[in-house]
């Protein structure tokens, strides 16, 4: 079996992620997306919120590097490992499905989606079956590998981790990111993905993905995350009316972002995971976590 893994990443881990996962696959070509505009890494404040409005409106201000796809023309699958940005796929990954020659390419082939992200996916995913489905291409499978910390906790290494370079634990920390045993972990998804294609059984792959943990859903995260999102919506069209990408007039609204983020994520999101326990027994717990799992855009 032959795969295209197309990858993003800053920091190395979704490097790391892409290389255990084809550890079991017969042939693989790994190509690095390239934004036209590159990232710093670790980032400053107000760099990294910058991003922010456009990475949640799905405007992307700049494109990809080209591609040579010579190479992969006969593969079975295409692999395609990235992160989540602000509650959305980040906007390398969102450029790469926006690329009319990516589009080309995709069209007609199967792809698997491979998330390295904090713990908040679920909006990510429902943006990436669109993408996939406007190239023309079927999504067949999904995996997440995320901090499996609790959400503040991860909350502050992340920020240690983006903002200082800070990845190793601390006296009070733990080590940011996903763990060392998570990643290698990665390889058994490949070994599912390698032979459900080599069997032809390629439309249960993520039910077989699924049954093998490569999905960790919590309700109380998702419901956080999808109240997150709307409200993102709205800041990111506020912060856009004083400009785009890079624009000095929108700093005193991007701070004023940051302070409301700061405030949530420490203050409002505890009570909020209360209020989604108390209120759980009327919640459609089961119908929102089938379509989570799912790759399809509705089931």
């Amino acid at each position: 079996m032959k795969a295209a893994v197309f990858y993003y990443t800053q920091s190395g881990q979704a490097l790391k992620v892409a290389q255990s996962l084809c550890k079991t696959i017969d042939e693989v070509v790994c190509k690095a997306i390239e934004p036209k505009c590159s990232f710093p890494f670790p980032w400053s404040r107000r760099e990294f919120f910058d991003v922010f409005p456009e990475t949640r409106l799905g405007m992307t201000p700049f494109g990809i590097l080209p591609f040579d796809f010579s190479d992969v023309q006969d593969v079975d699958v295409v692999i395609i490992v990235g992160q989540s940005w602000f509650l959305s796929p980040s906007l390398p990954l969102q450029s790469f499905f926006e690329d009319d020659e990516v589009k080309a390419y995709l069209r007609g082939r199967d792809v698997v989606f491979v998330n390295a992200c904090r713990n908040m996916w679920v909006m990510t995913l429902h943006k990436i079956k669109e993408y996939v489905a406007e190239c023309g291409a079927t999504l067949v499978g999904h995996v997440v590998l995320q901090d499996h910390h609790a959400n503040l906790v991860s909350a502050l290494t992340v920020v240690r981790w983006l903002m200082y370079g800070k990845k190793q634990k601390s006296v009070l920390l733990p080590e940011a990111g996903i763990s060392a045993d998570n990643i290698n972990g990665a390889s058994r998804y490949g070994a599912i993905i390698s032979s459900t294609i080599k069997n032809g059984n390629i439309t249960h792959l993520q039910e077989l993905l699924v049954d093998a943990g490569a999905i960790d859903y919590k309700p109380s995260i998702a419901f956080i995350e999808k109240t997150g999102h709307r409200l993102f919506g709205i800041w990111a069209s506020f912060i856009r009316k004083k400009g785009g990408f890079g624009d000095k007039n929108r700093r005193f609204r991007l701070d004023m972002f940051y302070v409301y983020l700061l405030f949530v994520l420490f203050v409002v999101s505890p009570f909020a995971q209360l209020f989604f326990y108390l209120t759980y027994p009327v919640r459609h717990v089961g119908r929102e976590r089938r379509v989570a799992l799912s790759v399809r855009n509705n089931q």
